[in-house]
């Protein structure tokens, strides 16, 4: 572990019903800032998602409240309101369940489950019934005697859930838990997390670079870059309502189209790109200032098409003319290329019915876009996740 300056704990006292703080986190690796001043907290009972790219500090930031990485330097640590700042992992009342499960290849399933109370002096018979109870939370009740080499992928997940689960943690800590599994496991193991979050209500924290998960799980969700927090809140929040021209982009928005804001009224931002102005909800985290450089973020799927001699009627909607381009096919919709005099915009058709050579214009509601700040956010900060 790296050599650490904890600075001079306050008394320890639960703020509210936060079963998690941590206050002014700041670490690095030599020369790389990993966590540059962050501060968090968690409510108990919380689904809370650390989400972001690699080297943005999210995986360092769990395991500094795990106790696995001191600090270069820290205000406080606190769980359940006792500042933990200087125990070790073993003594916190969290557990953290890993990518790659770290399960002991040479152990049965049982005592796979079983080693963290063994650790803790719990005699065997309670040992046994506690190991047995949390398998079958997740649905192992009857893997307790096999080896690990013999479970699929999904069913070692769940094993190294349970082993997490058994010791009754104040907090469950998941680091990246599902990378390692493919596309449809991954899915049967959000619901299952969902499942297994309402039954316990425990405080689950959970780490992950997927938008999908983040968004799907989360009851709020942290978004990092280089060592900072860029964006907080429900999912909703970062979905419809990105801060930042990074935050839109990560989360997935198709069209950022970027210009100059023309003017603002009542939360509403207007912004010239080329000879059009465009309106739409102001998002960005500080105030809109007319003349400042703003990005517009609109969802594909929300880009509707007007073919020709078609008006369009209806208040409040932005308008292009446009001419089909190039689309790809997508399963379930196919994502078409509209050509437009300040670049290509792209939309999503889940009719395949719809003519697309015969277009006259794009439009979409001023209700459905964000207006938000241009620049990216966090400045220079880590480079090691």
């Amino acid at each position: 572990m790296a050599n650490s300056e904890v600075a001079t704990p306050r008394t320890a006292a639960a703020d509210g019903d936060h079963i998690l703080q941590v206050e002014h986190a700041t670490h690095r690796f030599g020369e790389v800032v990993a966590l540059n001043d962050v501060s968090i907290t968690a409510r108990r009972g919380e689904f809370l998602t650390l989400l972001g790219e690699s080297g943005s500090g999210k995986t360092t930031l769990l395991r500094i409240v795990a106790g696995l990485e001191r600090p270069t330097r820290i205000a406080r640590i606190a769980i359940d309101g006792e500042d933990v700042s200087a125990i070790p992992a073993s003594r916190r009342n969290c557990t953290t369940v890993f990518q790659h499960y770290a399960l002991f290849p040479h152990m049965s399933v049982g005592q796979n489950v079983e080693y963290g109370l063994r650790v803790r002096g719990i005699d065997k018979d309670q040992r046994r019934k506690r190991a047995e109870d949390a398998l079958a939370l997740v649905r192992l009740g009857d893997k307790y005697g096999r080896r690990v080499h013999q479970l699929s992928g999904g069913e070692r997940q769940r094993v190294a859930l349970a082993r997490a689960l058994v010791t009754e943690p104040a907090i469950l800590l998941l680091d990246e838990p599902l990378g390692a599994l493919d596309e449809k496991l991954r899915v049967d193991m959000q619901v299952e997390l969902l499942d297994l979050h309402e039954k316990l209500g425990l405080t689950f924290i959970y780490v992950t670079h997927s938008q999908e998960e983040a968004l799907t799980m989360s009851d709020r969700i942290i978004l990092m870059r280089r060592g900072r927090i860029v964006q907080e809140g429900p999912p909703t929040d970062l979905f419809d309502r990105p801060a930042t021209r990074f935050v839109a982009d990560f989360m997935g928005v198709e069209n950022l189209l970027e210009g100059t804001i023309e003017s603002v009224q009542n939360g509403t931002a207007s912004v010239r790109i080329g000879g059009h102005v465009i309106s739409g909800a102001w998002s960005g985290a500080g105030p809109a200032e007319k003349g400042a450089a703003a990005c517009v973020a609109v969802r594909a799927e929300r880009v509707r098409l007007a073919p020709h001699g078609v008006a369009i009627d209806e208040p409040g909607v932005n308008t292009l003319p446009c001419t089909s381009g190039a689309t790809i096919y997508k399963g379930k919709y196919l994502d078409q290329t509209l050509d437009t005099d300040i670049g290509p915009v792209k939309a999503r058709i889940w009719d395949r019915g719809v003519d697309v050579t015969d277009l006259e214009a794009l439009w979409w509601r001023e209700s459905e876009c964000a207006i938000t700040s241009a620049e990216n956010g966090a400045g220079a900060g880590a480079e090691a996740d």
